[in-house]
């Protein structure tokens, strides 16, 4: 009798499982974009630039837009704009702007503008602030462990 209850628990999950399976296979093995975007413009529509400059993350403004690496960037003024333009490798967030603990992790995930750190004049950017709070804990550990993962983890 324990043998039918579970096999018929088995069957049951299986069952259950099944139609997610091909869902959780087709998420693990779709390619992602190399850089971390919402409908095409990179962190949320947040000024690169602005970390650097005003120490804060600032709302970018569609007047002052750039393409860089396949994505669209915004940022608060012509300035920042043409600063970018420069030199885009400068400004633009480790990981394509994924979370830089998920990415030390070997994953990746969205990130929020209001968790970021600057590290060695490069900007990292997090899931959240309690990520980040994680993140911090071994900076220099995570970001080799985020080096060795990039862009591997894209795949």
């Amino acid at each position: 009798m324990n043998s039918y209850i579970l096999n018929r628990r088995a069957l049951l999950s299986a069952a259950v499982a099944a139609p997610v399976l091909p869902l959780l296979a087709g998420i693990a093995h779709a390619a992602k974009s190399a850089v971390f975007t919402d409908g095409g413009v990179a962190i949320r529509g947040y000024d690169p630039v602005a970390y650097f400059t005003q120490s804060a993350p600032v709302a970018g403004d569609a007047a002052y837009r750039a393409a860089y690496n396949g994505a669209t960037w915004l940022f608060a003024s012509a300035e920042n704009q043409a600063m970018f333009e420069a030199q885009p490798e400068a400004f633009a967030p480790q990981y394509g702007g994924y979370c830089a603990y998920a990415v030390s992790k070997g994953g990746t995930v969205t990130t929020s503008p209001d968790a970021w750190t600057i590290v060695d004049d490069k900007l990292y950017l997090n899931f959240n602030k309690v990520v980040r709070g994680i993140w911090s804990n071994d900076i220099p550990g995570n970001i080799a462990k985020a080096d060795a993962n990039w862009p591997s983890v894209l795949a």
